[in-house]
């Protein structure tokens, strides 16, 4: 199973210009604007519809991560880790998958407490 995903550039480090979207469901273009608010607002109504898409998971998660709400944003990678893995179409034409991407962010979340 593959699911469409795009991700945050800064949230996890993939490069790639990314096309418009028509609607922005999983909060991507927004968090590549810098629109944390609104990526969150778009995310979480997208998740009372879609609670299990990891691609809205991992968005959440790096908007968390990047307000400084470190343990709602490992409890989300946690949750997708918990989940199958499912491989996943990046910006940057890559494909990896939901777990990888949720090792990612803890990483990436455990490395700045360290620097902190």
């Amino acid at each position: 199973m593959r699911s469409k995903l795009m991700l945050s550039a800064l949230a996890l480090g993939v490069v790639a210009a990314m096309p418009a979207l028509a609607k922005d469901r999983v909060g991507y273009q927004a968090i590549a604007a810098g629109s944390l608010t609104t990526a969150e607002q778009t995310i979480t109504a997208e998740r009372a519809i879609f609670p299990d898409r990891p691609e809205l998971m991992l968005n959440l998660a790096a908007v968390y991560a990047r307000t400084g709400r470190q343990a709602q944003a490992r409890a989300l990678y946690a949750d997708v880790l918990g989940r199958e893995a499912v491989a996943m179409d990046m910006a940057d034409g890559s494909v990896r998958t939901s777990h990888e991407l949720a090792r990612t962010g803890l990483t990436r979340l455990t490395t700045a407490m360290a620097t902190r």
